[in-house]
């Protein structure tokens, strides 16, 4: 092998630093390669000292910087291009698509959280919901002025409307019921169907934790012998995750909306299952389409980010312009990337839209249900 110096580098690549053998893998190099060709580290023998570490820190913060630009200029001025040149090939020119869809989520719900301030909302949790009904009933009651005439009134016909008085005595009853020999009574609910034991479940583990010290799964365990199974702990949680929703609603929205950006990325698959049925005869594969998900929906974000601090700063409402504005971009970029007819075009959009909104509500169910277990 020949050492014949043909490139010439600074700092940690100057030649008086080249290596014959990559100190990473080993691999055999020439002293004209600033980087290795198997694993692609630098060719430098040199120890690093702070300024290497520095310039190569913001080398690369330049170089992202410079692809982040040219990203997002492609991504907002011609859609449907950057999917296309990235598929093509043409990937070290742009931002990884699933990293720059994530860091944009991750900023917008943060944004969301951070400003919303949802813990003020846990003023509004009660710990018991019935005491809160009875002080509003006594409230009209007692006060006799005419303006609350009519409220008292209301309340009345609602109470009757809802049998209100006779659905406090049943679950007074069936708590003193729970609470008199809790053992008992499990062993008792065990033994139903599914659907009505699982009911009776909830409401004897609520009663539970409306009435006793009970932190976690374990101390119901060993306090009424409870049997440690899949379904009492997941009926358990269930309750315990409905209890503290009803205190603390705030704080529940809060991690709720916490845990959205993470959510997306089991959805944008599934949903990607539908565009690649739609579009099957093409010569795109799965990947491209999920590439072509992950970049729409990251312009999406990008729009919802700058309505955000629009209406914040200028205390408008502007979220309907810019769902406009995503919408006759997605039709846009549905054209020019797969390359078919208008009329195919909008069937296609309408139906993967209609698609894109059942399946948003179903994750949406899925992330309260699992919110409420985990919570």
């Amino acid at each position: 092998m020949t050492n014949k110096p043909t490139v010439s580098g600074k700092g940690r690549y100057n030649l008086n630093y080249r290596g014959t053998e990559c100190l990473n893998c080993g691999h055999p190099l020439d002293l004209s390669d600033k980087y290795c060709p198997n694993c692609a580290q630098a060719n430098s023998t040199k120890k690093i000292t702070i300024k290497d570490y520095l310039d190569e820190f913001f080398g690369t913060l330049i170089s992202y910087d410079s692809r982040l630009l040219r990203t997002l200029s492609t991504l907002l001025i011609k859609p449907g291009k950057i999917t296309k040149s990235y598929i093509d090939g043409k990937r070290i020119s742009y931002t990884n698509p699933f990293r720059f869809l994530l860091s944009l989520a991750i900023i917008y719900f943060l944004i969301i959280n951070f400003s919303s301030n949802f813990s003020k909302y846990d003023k509004y949790g009660s710990q018991d919901f019935s005491k809160a009904e009875n002080l509003v009933y006594e409230w009209a009651n007692e006060i006799n002025e005419e303006d609350t005439a009519e409220l008292s009134v209301t309340i009345d016909s609602l109470r009757k409307i809802v049998h209100y008085d006779n659905y406090i005595k049943q679950k007074r009853k069936r708590d003193s019921i729970i609470l008199l020999d809790p053992i008992v009574y499990f062993k008792k609910i065990d033994q139903g169907s599914l659907s009505d034991r699982n009911n009776k479940k909830r409401e004897f583990f609520t009663t539970l934790l409306k009435n006793d010290t009970i932190y976690d799964f374990q101390d119901v365990t060993d306090t009424y012998q409870i049997p440690h199974t899949f379904e009492n702990k997941a009926i358990f949680n269930i309750a315990n995750g409905f209890l503290k929703f009803q205190r603390s609603p705030g704080t529940f929205l809060s991690t709720l909306i916490s845990k959205l950006p993470f959510v997306i990325f089991f959805f944008l698959p599934v949903f990607t299952l539908f565009i690649w049925l739609m579009y099957i005869r093409k010569k795109y594969s799965y990947t491209d389409h999920l590439i072509f998900s992950f970049h729409n929906t990251a312009l999406l974000f990008i729009l919802l980010i700058i309505s955000y601090l629009i209406d914040s700063i200028f205390k408008i409402q502007s979220n309907w312009i810019f769902l406009m504005i995503f919408s006759t971009y997605l039709f846009a970029a549905m054209r020019n990337f797969y390359g078919q007819s208008i009329f195919k075009t909008i069937v296609k959009y309408l139906f993967l839209n209609t698609i894109f909104f059942i399946l948003a509500i179903l994750s949406t169910v899925l992330l309260f249900t699992g919110n409420i277990i985990t919570f």
